[in-house]
């Protein structure tokens, strides 16, 4: 493999002295870009782009063409892993991921495999491979999976809920089911992610996008746990290097002090949270990526300079700090405004590490 020219996000997350502020954004290979469109079109839909590793290659190298981000993500998606189970993922125009088969009860549990990721998802392997050789040592490349809380509320409720209300249920009514379906879906995930760094991710990232609909005590017990059962699974050196863990769970931001002592090297944080509160209550145990809110990018250049600025100030000093925004880019940003807050990032954050 090619020496990694850029090492700054991995060294963040490591909390070891950086030049600069590193920086990427999630969901950075996306719609927001007109070449993302027109890559999707030319696949026919969006599990096609990602089964074809050639295409997944191609839209996640399209935004660093655009903008000058220090880490780059696997091109694919969190539900890949209850595909694979056997639960026939589709995507409704307008209305997001859909199962043709859902799991409601003990039997529907009992029957679901622990898909062999090497095999059963060898196209997002292949992605991998031709993502981490095409880079060649450009930047780090970061590979990613849903938590396993994250993706039963998918896998129970059928796709995506306002109210979670089918999956709370079996919470509250057969707790030891639930606890059934994470167990196999935190050993389908460290599987996942092993075989992602073996193939040449240099970094993993957990998304607990619905983690922050729990109450604490069941957020503990129903996904922090899991999370924290796959991060003591997962394989922490690769090619000679440490492989950093991000763990991020919006709307989490209460519950930083169980977050790190978790295993994890590195906490996301949504833009709920003032970065210099985590950092108080993290003090130097993990480091921290975050969290400026999406919707600054519709912001003017001015506006986008200040949230990034106060973002720094706020964070201070020292190491480890990965700038990005609270949650995924939106759709409908301008193209030419993400460049405004990468180059910013670099730009201010210098005087921090003197």
């Amino acid at each position: 493999m090619a020496e990694l020219k850029n090492d700054r996000f991995l060294r963040a997350l490591m909390r070891e002295p950086v030049d600069v502020t590193p920086v990427w954004m999630m969901r950075q290979a996306g719609r927001y870009l007109p070449e993302y469109r027109a890559t999707r079109a030319q696949a026919g839909d969006f599990m096609s782009l990602c089964k074809n590793k050639e295409l997944a290659c191609e839209v996640t190298i399209q935004p660093l063409e655009r903008y000058d981000l220090d880490a780059a993500i696997l091109f694919s998606d969190i539900l890949t892993i209850p595909d694979a189970m056997g639960l026939g993922l589709y995507f409704e125009v307008g209305e997001g991921p859909k199962f043709k088969k859902i799991i409601r009860t003990e039997a529907d549990v009992d029957a679901l495999p622990v898909p062999d990721s090497a095999s059963d998802l060898s196209y997002v392997m292949d992605a991998v491979k031709t993502i981490r050789s095409e880079l060649n040592g450009r930047v780090p490349l970061i590979g990613f999976s849903g938590s396993p809380w994250t993706l039963a509320t998918y896998m129970v409720e059928g796709g995506s809920s306002k109210d979670f209300r089918h999956i709370k249920q079996m919470m509250y009514a057969t707790p030891e089911v639930l606890h059934q379906l994470l167990d196999k879906l935190a050993q389908s995930v460290t599987d996942y992610l092993n075989q992602q760094i073996l193939s040449g991710a240099q970094a993993v990232q957990i998304f607990d996008t619905w983690g922050g609909v729990l109450s604490g005590p069941k957020y503990q017990e129903f996904s922090l746990n899991y999370m924290q059962k796959i991060a003591n699974g997962l394989i922490r050196e690769h090619e000679g290097r440490i492989v950093p863990v991000i763990m991020f769970t919006k709307n989490g931001g209460q519950w930083l002090e169980a977050m790190t002592a978790s295993g994890a090297d590195a906490l996301g944080l949504d833009w709920t949270i003032n970065i210099d509160d985590a950092r108080a209550r993290v003090g130097d145990k993990v480091a921290l990526q975050g969290n400026m809110d999406p919707s600054v990018l519709y912001g003017s250049e001015a506006c986008i300079r200040s949230e990034v600025a106060d973002i720094l100030a706020r964070y201070g000093s020292g190491p480890g700090h990965v700038f990005n925004l609270g949650h995924g880019i939106h759709q409908f940003v301008d193209p030419d405004q993400p460049k405004i807050f990468v180059d910013a990032v670099h730009e201010l954050s210098a005087q921090y590490h003197v």
